[in-house]
């Protein structure tokens, strides 16, 4: 039995490994904390990356033969690290830094790809003037390292950039620990001066957004396929991702040729990939969102009921270091969704499904996924003044077809009744 060690988490994580079809074939160890629930969340204001590592390594040297994570905040870098001080198949940490850092990523898509990469600036986050940040208004801004779309929203003055990035003591301090052991560890595997404490504004671009996932093995790509993103109405926060792409064979087949250059630009010979682009079909034009080297495990379970292959086998295949091996269009269904329930006017929500309803949901959707993030409080304050929404609730769904999927959706909508 192969023993694994799988590093922050993510409850999409534990839900699939929960399953006996993982269970009877690896020994899984567990470590790390949630970044955004209380009150393991606390852990980050001692957290030291350097001497977590240290105690990582002492503790599962010999005893593991693979480390992994999907968390794009700590864990994807960490795990980096980990698998490379104990010699075990990895992504390279320089390169998952590259990746992660939004200013270096970006100046290296400018030399690969400039026609796909927006214009950008980087600036501090103290700002005397408009001068300081070196791009007109408006334009989208976000932080240089961040997550989940923290502090990322589109800007049209100076007065509301300076509004934007008002923080109270508590929030300077979360900002700040939230990026020291990216700085740290930045420090001590590339030659990069401008650290975490900066942001990023970039041309505003707009079209329909895309999602692909794959992996590279030994320096060759293999796309496990294109989710479309869908967003709510007049904002850049996420509807639902449905798989597989609307957007015409000829515009996916040149989203995959750009993945290919970039990832092979950047280096990227090992290891799990998630690229988000935009296709604007009024001009013909394909950018570049961000690279995140990571699985998007929100979003695997679409793969397996589509195409049936399991993309965490794929993920621990390829961190044992054998070649995975992956085949297409054999699922149980013809489309799938992850439908993401969100609220933007600051209100916690009250009437959530009882036992009884989910259950019933089960009962008639074996298939479904249902994922609760329910908030209030300090930590919804905190994420509507971040993210300007918050979600609630999740839904992965399969259907025979997308009209089959959105009936199954309504009916599951009507059976939980949230308010």
């Amino acid at each position: 039995m192969k023993r694994i060690l799988i590093l922050f988490p993510k409850d999409w994580d534990r839900d699939e490994l929960a399953h006996p079809r993982y269970t009877n074939r690896y020994q899984f160890f567990y470590e790390g904390f949630d970044l955004f629930t209380f009150p393991e969340n606390a852990r980050l204001l001692t957290f030291n990356v350097r001497r977590y590592i240290d105690k990582l390594v002492a503790k599962y040297r010999g005893r593991i033969d693979a480390v992994v994570s999907n968390n794009e905040h700590f864990g994807a870098l960490i795990a980096a690290v980990v698998a490379k001080r104990l010699g075990l198949p990895g992504t390279d940490p320089a390169v998952i830094i590259a990746a992660q850092h939004k200013y270096y990523a970006r100046s290296m898509q400018r030399k690969l790809a400039p026609e796909a990469t927006p214009n950008f600036a980087v600036f501090p986050y103290q700002l005397q003037s408009a001068a300081d940040v070196g791009m007109p208004f408006p334009f989208y801004v976000k932080p240089v390292k961040a997550t989940f779309s923290v502090l990322a929203r589109c800007i049209d003055s100076f007065r509301e950039l300076q509004q934007h990035l008002k923080f109270n003591a508590l929030e300077t301090l979360i900002l700040h620990k939230l990026v020291t052991p990216f700085n740290d560890l930045m420090g001590e595997y590339t030659p990069f001066s401008i650290d975490a404490h900066h942001l990023i504004a970039e041309e505003i671009i707009r079209g329909q957004q895309v999602n692909l996932d794959g992996f590279v093995h030994n320096g060759k790509m293999t796309l496990l396929g294109i989710v479309d993103e869908v967003m709510y109405p007049g904002t850049q926060a996420f509807m639902r991702f449905e798989y597989p792409s609307r957007l015409p064979p000829e515009v996916l087949a040149r989203m995959k040729a750009l993945t290919e250059k970039l990832l092979a630009g950047l280096d990227y010979a090992y290891g799990f990939f998630n690229i988000e682009l935009i296709y604007d079909p009024d001009t013909g034009r394909i950018l570049i969102v961000e690279i995140n080297p990571r699985m998007a495990s929100q979003i695997m379970n679409l793969y397996r009921r589509v195409d049936g292959y399991d993309p965490y086998q794929v993920l621990f295949d390829l961190a044992l270091g054998e070649h995975p091996q992956v085949e297409f269009g054999k699922g149980a269904f013809g489309a799938a969704a992850s439908f993401v329930f969100r609220r933007f006017d600051g209100r916690a929500v009250e009437r959530v499904p009882g036992r009884a309803q989910i259950e019933s949901v089960r009962e008639r959707y074996p298939d479904a996924r249902l994922m609760l993030y329910l908030k209030k409080g300090a930590s919804l304050a905190r994420e509507m003044k971040w993210l300007g929404s918050h979600r609630y609730a999740v839904l992965n769904l399969g259907g025979a077809s997308t009209e089959d999927l959105f009936k199954r959706y309504d009916d599951i909508r009507r059976t939980l009744a949230f308010e």
